[in-house]
């Protein structure tokens, strides 16, 4: 049975190891939110480091997950005291979990403060896309997936909850939202 890969990207305001109360506000809500994730219906998993170092990305080990990636427009630091990004990779037993997670909840009530902490970058903050079950998506899976959709738009190799595909390549609507199948050029 397939499953469903979500890639979220976006550019901090501000470097992880920022001692401002912003910063600390965006740690505690994002360990509380993934704990609230972590118990919702239709959660299979989500990277995480071997060792759980918060705010080490790049060269720490993820296992299964493989070597941490961005996208090519990310300019921002790669060390420890320099790195301003926010990125999560999960899997999912279907869509509609995936929007039930995302956009209710205590993941939506940070979605509505984002540009507190995030820059507006132009491009696209999240991708999902479908997996063979037993497939662990990676990094760089996901980056490449987020870049094709800027580049090209929803297709069944990347797309968004508002423009999705059934596992099979057909477009499809996630509780409501987005073009029905017969919408659909």
């Amino acid at each position: 049975m397939p499953h469903l890969a979500l890639y979220t990207f976006g550019v901090l305001k501000s470097p992880l190891s920022d001692p401002a109360p912003l910063t600390s506000e965006f740690y505690e809500t994002g360990e509380a939110v993934y704990r609230k994730i972590g118990r919702h219906p239709g959660y299979l998993a989500h990277a995480e480091t071997a060792d759980g170092d918060r705010g080490v990305l790049f060269g720490a080990d993820w296992g299964a997950w493989g070597e941490f990636a961005v996208p090519t427009w990310y300019d921002k630091g790669r060390t420890a005291e320099t790195t301003a990004l926010a990125a999560t990779l999960s899997l999912w037993t279907d869509p509609h979990s995936a929007f039930d997670a995302v956009y209710t909840g205590l993941h939506r009530a940070a979605l509505n403060r984002r540009y507190d902490w995030f820059e507006r970058t132009g491009h696209p903050t999240h991708v999902i896309w479908w997996v063979s079950g037993g497939v662990t998506p990676t990094w760089q899976d996901g980056v490449s997936r987020l870049e094709h959709l800027h580049g090209h738009g929803s297709a069944p190799h990347a797309f968004t909850f508002h423009h999705a595909f059934a596992p099979e390549g057909a477009p499809t609507s996630i509780k409501g939202i987005g073009p029905t199948s017969d919408q659909v050029r």
